[in-house]
Parts: C-alpha cells; structure tokens; sequence
C-alpha cells in the first residue's frame, strides 16, 4: 500500500530549540521543548511531521502554516510571502517525552548540503520552529518483517524496531555512510539488525541497500511485511524487485524521502 502522508490531519504544535549535540559523525540530534508538546499525540512507530524552520535572517512568519496540509492549507503556505514565510521539511520523531514537553530529532548531517541539515548543525537554543502532526505511515501486519533504508529513514527504522511487539521477527537492513554511525537499537529478540557502511564516500546513496535487498530470498513471500524508505531510487526499485519476488503490493509500505539531485 501507498505511505499514508496524512495531509488531512490536524494540529500544530510550537516549539523551541532546547539543545543540540552530534550523535554520529553523520547524524545530528536536536531536541526541541515546549509545553505544547506536552499534548502531541503519540503515534509511535515511524510517527512524522512537518517541521516548519526559522529563516536565517530572523524574518520568519510563522502565521503562514496552516492547520493542515490538504489542499486549501498548502495553497495557504503558497500564497504567504515567499521571503518570510518558513521553509519546511519531513521528519520523523527520534523520541518523544511528553512528561516534560520534549521532543527530539535526527537530523543527516552532510556539511552545507541541504536545508534542515545545515540548520541543525547550528542550531541555537530558543530558536522557534513549528511541527504539523502528520500521524505514521507503519502499521503492524502479521508475518515476518522486512525493513529497509538509507541513512534518511533510519530513525524510522529504529522507531518501528523499538514499538514493535516483543515476538515479533524479521531483518533490518539499514545503509549508512560509515561504521561509527551506527546506533544502539532496541529490537525485539528475534530481529535481525544489519548495518550496511558505504565502503566508498561518494558512492550512491541507498545503491548498497538494494544490492542486499536484491539478494536477499524471503522464504514466504506471501507473509512478508514490509517497510522501504529513503533514497528514491532505493525506493523504487527495491519495491519492483519485492513484487517480482511474489510479495503482495498492500504488504509494502513504501515512501521516498528524497531524491538525488534535489533540494527537497
């Protein structure tokens, strides 16, 4: 089935910069606070948001993000002022605190490539953003479970890993730039967690993912549930190589976060 992005679903949520630190030489973890995320529902799983950004020259109008990202919200967001309205990007919840209004985030961190990486690189304690609730896209079928991505979906993966039930089983594969950005997982017992570290730094994003995932021989196709996200190509024909193996098309969840070549 197609990722569910939730565009009719409601709430805002407004919040600030609490503290940032480098959790792995290519991830950046920001926690953000705010008695309003006190009240953010907690999807769990691969939960996500839109998160909209303050622009660097302190002209954010914030009153430009609207309650929703149907059709009329999104045509709300274009029509604001293209020179201060906020810039946004999709992310996925790190961890959420709820008890004491915290919320945090991992941002991939490439030097100056990018929108919300390099902000998060610099990041500055009591800077505002707003986060539109967005709901998840994962939902937990029976059979065994198969999860891929590239380092962009990783704290989806590690999310689903940590909410799924306890007997749960199945393989992870999950494609990162180096060893070192590799992160303590908490997976049930019988899941098996593969790190997959580019040899070559200017290899292709999520080109390693699906060189496994092409190898890999599900034993029932048919009782395979699956979650792909991540590089667009990944994305792509990792799910053509799934449905050519005998894997049903509704027992693929799927979304591609980005693409090569694009800024968003």
């Amino acid at each position: 089935m197609a990722f569910s992005d939730a565009r009719k679903s409601r709430g805002l949520y407004r919040a600030q910069v609490l503290r940032g630190e480098r959790v792995t030489p290519h991830m950046v973890r920001v926690t953000f606070d705010g008695d309003e995320l006190r009240r953010l529902p907690r999807h769990g799983f691969d939960q996500w948001f839109r998160l909209f950004l303050p622009r660097a020259d302190g002209t954010t109008d914030f009153d430009a993000v609207p309650e929703g990202f149907g059709m009329a919200g999104y045509l709300k967001y274009l029509m604001a002022n293209s020179h201060t309205r906020p810039l946004f990007r999709n992310y996925t919840v790190r961890m959420h605190r709820p008890e004491a209004g915290e919320l945090d985030v991992d941002f991939v961190a490439h030097g100056d490539e990018g929108v919300a990486g390099p902000w998060a690189q610099r990041a500055r304690a009591g800077e505002r953003v707003v986060l539109l609730d967005q709901g998840r896209g994962f939902e937990v079928q029976d059979g065994t479970h198969l999860l891929v991505g590239d380092e962009s979906a990783l704290p989806a993966v590690l999310g689903i890993l940590r909410d799924l039930p306890r007997d749960a089983t199945g393989l992870a594969l999950i494609e990162i730039p180096d060893p070192t950005d590799a992160q303590p997982v908490d997976a049930p017992e019988g899941f098996e967690v593969r790190w997959l570290p580019r040899a070559d730094p200017h290899a292709r994003p999520g080109a390693l993912a699906l060189e496994t995932l092409r190898r890999y021989a599900p034993i029932d196709p048919a009782a395979l549930s699956v979650y792909l996200a991540g590089e667009q190509a990944l994305v792509a024909a990792g799910r053509r190589h799934l449905v050519a193996v005998g894997v049903p098309k509704q027992r693929i969840v799927f979304t591609g976060y980005w693409r090569i070549g694009r800024a968003g």
